[in-house]
């Protein structure tokens, strides 16, 4: 099974959770607050990177970045790094078998991205690999929170995908680890019904909070962030 885009292809036959608009809109938008230079790469990491999709949209927007992805499935990884090599970023790609709270870099990142899951209370599905995909089990967003400020660097940020309704939940989390309030996004699926997702960035340091206006699925803002990955 696989998902083309303009320039790699997404092969997802081993992953749990397939490619979607979540991770599209996330893999677009994420944007460190620093871009660097050609001397001094910045350093980003994706939690929980499933297919590799979103580690290889960062490595396509930011030519100067280096991207570390991890995530808790054996298949999975192999399917991620699979697809980094045979994409044209590949070099600036590696892939870990390793959960978020015990992995332990030797660097600081200057954006951390993440698609969490966030079922809560819910049956699990039989099949392990999708539970762990889907539910916040294996990764609370206070766990995420707390070992994003461990790795981050000075000027740091996270950026996230949930569920519009999860966005109380996603704040407390991050301000009881120690994090500001950066940016908010709204996701809508049409103009007339209420918000369905929401983007979320923190920060190690406090900045101007960020209230964007809300991407509407179609619309110019979305066109514009997924112009350069959709075939059409």
């Amino acid at each position: 099974m696989q998902f083309r885009f303009k320039q790699f292809t997404i092969n997802q036959n081993h992953c749990a959770m397939k490619v979607g608009t979540d991770g599209v809109l996330l893999g677009g938008w994420a944007t460190p607050l620093s871009s660097g230079t050609d001397d001094d790469a910045i350093h980003i990491l994706d939690v929980g990177t499933g297919t590799g999709l979103i580690a290889i949209m960062m490595s396509q927007r930011f030519s100067n970045a280096v991207i570390d992805a991890i995530d808790i499935d054996e298949e999975t990884v192999e399917e991620a790094k699979s697809n980094a090599v045979l994409s044209p970023f590949g070099a600036r790609i590696n892939v870990y078998l390793c959960p978020i709270q015990k992995y332990n870099p030797d660097k600081t990142y200057d954006l951390i991205v993440c698609n969490p899951p966030f079922f809560k209370n819910s049956l699990h599905c039989p099949d392990r690999k999708r539970t762990n995909a889907r539910h916040s089990d294996s990764l609370p967003l206070i766990d995420l929170m707390r070992h994003a400020l461990r790795m981050m660097s000075s000027n740091g940020i996270i950026s996230i995908i949930l569920p519009y309704e999860m966005r109380a939940d996603a704040d407390t989390a991050a301000i009881f680890a120690g994090l500001f309030p950066a940016e908010v996004c709204p996701i809508k699926t049409s103009p007339r019904k209420s918000p369905k997702r929401v983007l979320l960035s923190y920060t190690r340091q406090p900045i101007d909070f960020e209230q964007q206006p809300e991407i509407i699925i179609g619309d110019d803002t979305y066109e514009k962030l997924t112009s350069e990955f959709y075939l059409k």
